[in-house]
Parts: structure tokens; C-alpha cells; sequence
């Protein structure tokens, strides 16, 4: 007999071929963490094993207030898989989301393993083999978007696709605090924010992930993607749109929903 955390793991990946489905209420309290990443993991171990490749982590809920509004005091993360990357300058079938937002982010991509459950910034940095402009492209498989912190844990992450710039930096030389970041669709600016907007800072972010992640015993390894989080507010999307990320010292990262 399948647990209450199975059947709504099955229900949240029958969603992504079907309709969104109601916030998950009856299973998990709104700040039910431990609950909401049991289904996620349940998720992720399925997906591994039919054959989908995971190549790194999202960051979620960087801002204070998004935070505040989900009742909670801290990020959350999500897996990447392979299969999400969608070439800078490609396209985004609109059949492929439910109802998909956009925010500029700051890639890092890691030249080593960070398994210490007390990284700091500079070991972090330290790992840090490139940088680059990133796009993720958020989804929900929850009605409308009323999400709890369990409902967009449970969702990995609320996550679909993502978008990496071409261009790669070394942290050497970068501001990742006060980088300016423009999100604009068709042309007309649609978000505005900077590095700061990301938990004070990117790092700051990739920090909490180290560490989170060395905890549960799935340390980032070399090679992995990391999303820090949004600089600025999403933007939602519809057929037709072009999208372009400018982040001040990274370059673009675009693509177009077809």
C-alpha cells in the first residue's frame, strides 16, 4: 500500500502531463519541511531511476519577504535535472508548462566538491570554477500558484527549466553584490533588481546549500549547477514571449516560449 507522501509524489508528477492539481493541505502542513522534501526526495529517486540525470540545484525563496509570506525563515532547493537546460538562445515549448514565470539568476558552477557542513563563504567561492548569467523558468503543478513553503518543496522547488548565459567569469574581479540585473520580455523591461536581492548575496545563498546539502549526505560535487536565487521579481509568461536576462559583468541569457 503507498504511503500518503507516495500517492502525492505520483500526483505531483502525473500533473506535468495533465492539469495542476490543489495545494496539498491534506498531507502537508503549510511549514511542514521534513514532509514536503520526503516527497521531493521520493520524486527525485524516481526520476533518477528512469535514466534522468541530475546536474545540480536550484535555490528557492532568497527574498525576506517571500520568505515572510510563506511563513518560513529560511531558502528551500530543488534538483536539475539534465533534461531542464534549455540552450541560451532556445526555445520553450509552451506545451511544456503549466503556468511558467521567469527570473534572472547568478549561475555557479562548481569546479569541486563542497562537502562540509560548515562552509563559509570563502570555501565556497574557493569551489567556484565559473559564473554566469542564468534564467530559471518556474513552474507549479499547484492550482494558481497558491502555494504553501510544503506545497513548493513538494513541487521541486517549483522548478521546470533553466537557462544559462554563454559567457563564463571566474568570481575573480566580479560584483555580485550591487550587479545590476534587467529582465525583459519583448523588448520592454519586465523585473529590475541586483545581487543583493539574493540573501544579501549569491554566496550567501550557495552557502546555505553547502551546507544544507553536506548535511543530508549529498554534498554538491564538482560539476554541479548551482541557481542561487532570483535578483529581482518573476515575471509571468505566455506564448510568443522573448525573454532576455542582462546582468551587470555576466552578459545575457535568453530564449523564447514557443
Amino acid at each position: 500500500m503507498l504511503s500518503n507522501f507516495e500517492r502525492t509524489a505520483a500526483a505531483l508528477r502525473a500533473a506535468y502531463d495533465g492539469e495542476a492539481i490543489a495545494p496539498l493541505r491534506g498531507v502537508l502542513e503549510p511549514t511542514d519541511a521534513a514532509g514536503a522534501y520526503a516527497v521531493q526526495a521520493i520524486n527525485t529517486r524516481y526520476w533518477r531511476e528512469a535514466g534522468r540525470r541530475i546536474v545540480g540545484r536550484k535555490i528557492g525563496l532568497t527574498a525576506k519577504a517571500v520568505q515572510a509570506q510563506l511563513g518560513v525563515d529560511q531558502p528551500d532547493f530543488g534538483v536539475l535535472f539534465a533534461d531542464m537546460e534549455i540552450a541560451d538562445g532556445g526555445v520553450l515549448p509552451a506545451s511544456k508548462a503549466i503556468q511558467p514565470k521567469a527570473e534572472a539568476e547568478i549561475a555557479l558552477i562548481l569546479g569541486r566538491d563542497l562537502d562540509d557542513v560548515d562552509a563559509t563563504v570563502e570555501t565556497v567561492a574557493a569551489a567556484v570554477e565559473h559564473v554566469a548569467a542564468a534564467i530559471e523558468i518556474v513552474d507549479s503543478r499547484i492550482a494558481d500558484w497558491k502555494i504553501s513553503f510544503a506545497d513548493t518543496v513538494a513541487d521541486n522547488g517549483s522548478s521546470a527549466f533553466f537557462v544559462l548565459g554563454q559567457e563564463r567569469k571566474g568570481l575573480a574581479g566580479l560584483d555580485l553584490y550591487s550587479c545590476g540585473m534587467v529582465l525583459e520580455v519583448n523588448g520592454a523591461v519586465a523585473s529590475l533588481g541586483a545581487g543583493a536581492a539574493c540573501l544579501g548575496h549569491p554566496l550567501n545563498a550557495a552557502v546555505w546549500l553547502a551546507r544544507t546539502m553536506a548535511g543530508l549526505g549529498e554534498p554538491l560535487r564538482a560539476g554541479d549547477i548551482v541557481l542561487t536565487g532570483a535578483l529581482g521579481p518573476m515575471v509571468a509568461l505566455n506564448p510568443g514571449d522573448s525573454v532576455v536576462a542582462r546582468i551587470g559583468g555576466l552578459g545575457t541569457a535568453s530564449f523564447r516560449v514557443v
